[in-house]
């Protein structure tokens, strides 16, 4: 095994699972590991990594610590939420966008040093081990792939544990022991699962909530915020312009404000099997609606219709990983030539974990109140017309019906 790999770049986040893995990787395949830690704005301190790393043996210039988070929001979660995106109607996809980008950026080093293999933390039962994988093989077809989790013994937190101890590997104090669940973070969203969160039956306990305060305990009054749209992304909030990370930012601290963005899900897994879990997902979800608020003046109903119709599609493809897919290559440029016109304000309602679209403009509204008035339209719309409509609408069922009879 080891004359085959000359070196590895590993998606490195400097916990626990990680740690033993880079560990594992040096004393299995006995060659250089290379360390990858994306910055996706996790909120966590990425130092401690690079000096994880540097204790055990990585070369100095083989430590990559990158900071992403601009490229993720411009690059991957806009594009992703131009499409108004839900996994199952529901899931803003936190986890799933973060995937490709990541193993881009781990193929783009492997490249840079010269690594034949690349490999990641992902277990052998979820999807991110396929969304990382499909990443790879799309953009480096040859590249060999490493999946500790399907390969060796460490079958459970306590060998791990073990196996740390046994090669001096430092472990944090509150990972001795059982977590009561796990989680992945990143600037779109915080998603929790396992422990405590594996009976669907139980309430989500408030200590998993990480990023929102419990909507209970929301303030009392409702705030008013507006965000400005240029076809199709955020560009401003309050008339304040912004780049793609620092809205998405400021949105999520306007969702943690008021409890905004909490999803209990039961999913189906792209493995086959059904998983529960706790998503937090604050500025996106306010992101979502506004997005869908400001399209209402300016899609076209047959554009905005077939938008719909292909959502869960996209959202299925981010989900199951195929990102780098002609497939969602195609839907996404359908999608993006429907933003087009895509541009105005919204003012949204927040309130106690709910968002409210409350006012909508633009100079691409395709809204007109002079056709549409109860009042006197002074002849922009001529009512007769609809008798017409109607017949011909009617005819086939009319057929039928005298037929039936």
């Amino acid at each position: 095994m080891s004359d085959k790999i000359n070196r590895i770049v590993l998606a490195f986040s400097g916990g626990l699972d990680t740690s033993v893995i880079l560990k594992w990787l040096q004393q299995t395949y006995q060659c250089e590991v290379v360390t990858f830690t994306a910055d996706l704005g996790q909120g966590e301190e990425l130092e401690p990594a690079r000096a994880k790393a540097r204790l055990m043996g990585v070369k100095e210039e083989h430590i990559f610590i990158d900071d992403l988070r601009e490229e993720f929001v411009k690059d991957y979660v806009f594009p992703m939420m131009r499409s108004n995106a839900l996994y199952e109607g529901l899931y803003l996809l936190g986890t799933s966008i973060a995937r490709p980008l990541i193993a881009k950026r781990q193929i783009e080093i492997a490249k840079q040093v010269g690594a034949d293999a690349v490999s990641h933390g992902a277990t052998g039962k979820g999807n991110d081990q396929v969304r990382f994988e499909l990443g790879y093989y799309g953009l480096a077809p040859d590249i060999k792939v490493i999946a500790p989790w399907r390969e060796w013994d460490l079958t459970s937190r306590t060998r791990l544990i073990e196996f740390a101890e046994k090669h001096q590997i430092p472990i944090p104090r509150d990972k001795r022991g059982e977590s009561p669940f796990s989680t992945d973070a990143n600037m779109l969203h915080t998603s929790s699962e396992g422990k405590v969160l594996e009976d669907p039956w139980e309430e989500t306990p408030d200590y998993v909530y990480s990023r929102t305060v419990n909507p209970e305990d929301a303030p009392d009054a409702p705030e008013y915020i507006t965000i400005d749209f240029e076809r199709g992304d955020g560009a401003a909030i309050n008339g304040v312009g912004m780049s793609p990370a620092t809205l998405l930012e400021t949105l999520n601290d306007y969702g943690r404000k008021h409890g905004i963005g909490r999803l209990d899900l039961v999913e189906n897994r792209f493995v086959g099997m059904k998983s529960r879990g706790m998503y937090e997902t604050p500025g996106g979800t306010i992101y979502h609606l506004a997005h869908r608020g400001i399209e209402q003046l300016t899609l076209d109903r047959g554009a905005a219709h077939l938008k719909d119709e292909l959502a869960p599609r996209y959202a299925e493809l981010i989900y199951n990983g195929f990102w780098f897919s002609p497939e969602r290559e195609m839907l996404q440029a359908a999608i993006d030539h429907s933003q087009e016109k895509v541009t105005g304000t919204v003012r949204l309602k927040l309130y106690k974990g709910g968002v409210y679209v409350v006012g909508r403009k633009s100079p691409y509204s395709l809204y007109s109140e002079k056709v549409v008035t109860f009042e006197d339209d002074a002849g922009a719309y001529d009512q007769r017309d609809a008798a017409g409509f109607i017949k011909l609408n009617a005819l086939r069922l009319r057929l039928l019906g005298r037929r039936d009879r």
